[in-house]
């Protein structure tokens, strides 16, 4: 039976390991020196042999810019404002306005048309702005939440959201209110059901449509249309 003393001194499970991966000792240190030396041949040899580095030979990456005769001149009015900006022809009316004339207001949830967060009212009627090409509004009336309030005076609808606690988070709390601004002027909202129908393209991830609910009808017995 082999006692203590037949054990190699030092021998433990990381030696253990080595021996199986290099198979000897010496194998192991061997294999080190040669990687060291490998990498430090690769990093001097395009000093040596007079090569220009990939970062030399590769310019950075940077964001391409629309020339000036791709972007497109357009008037929009919004909120009583006149603007004139010169935008790329795929600029959608929401990065427009948030991104150009930051009124952040009107969110951007799904881009894609479905959640409303980013409703504006153009001429009177409620859009989704993220689905729209702001070079398609030129000279229109554009009214963001911004632009519902009268000076320090908040808009029946706004104040009814409020007094309602018609929201949680409050991100889609703009595109609500101004689709049920909207919603009064298209006299959609003569019963529970017609509103609720009429609202189902501004969704609230945090539940809160009954508030929503309580405050349109409260806001249409305030507001003329």
């Amino acid at each position: 039976m082999p006692s203590e003393s037949d054990t190699p001194p030092g021998s433990g499970p990381d030696e253990l390991h080595e021996l199986l991966i290099f198979g000897d000792p010496e194998t192991r240190r061997k294999f080190l020196k040669r990687i060291a030396a490998t990498s430090a041949a690769l990093s001097i040899a395009p000093t040596l042999l007079n090569v220009p580095s990939l970062e030399a030979v590769e310019p950075p990456i940077t964001p391409a810019k629309p020339s000036s005769r791709d972007s497109v001149k357009v008037k929009l009015k919004i909120n009583g404002k006149d603007y004139t900006l010169d935008v790329d022809p795929r600029v959608t009316l929401l990065d427009a306005l948030r991104e150009r004339l930051h009124l952040t207001g009107s969110k951007k949830g799904c881009d894609h048309g479905q959640c409303g967060a980013c409703t504006v009212l153009v001429n009177g009627r409620r859009i989704n702005s993220c689905l729209s090409l702001a070079v398609m509004h030129d000279s229109d009336e554009i009214t963001t939440i911004e632009g519902l309030a009268n000076g320090e005076e908040l808009h029946p609808m706004q104040a009814a959201f409020i007094e309602h606690d018609g929201f949680q988070c409050g991100y889609c709390t703009p595109g609500q209110i101004c689709s049920a601004v909207a919603l009064l002027k298209e006299n959609h909202a003569n019963g529970d059901e017609e509103i609720r129908e009429w609202m189902s393209g501004n969704i609230c991830r945090c539940g809160a449509y009954p508030n929503i609910l309580a405050a349109i009808k409260e806001a249409k017995s305030k507001v003329r249309t």
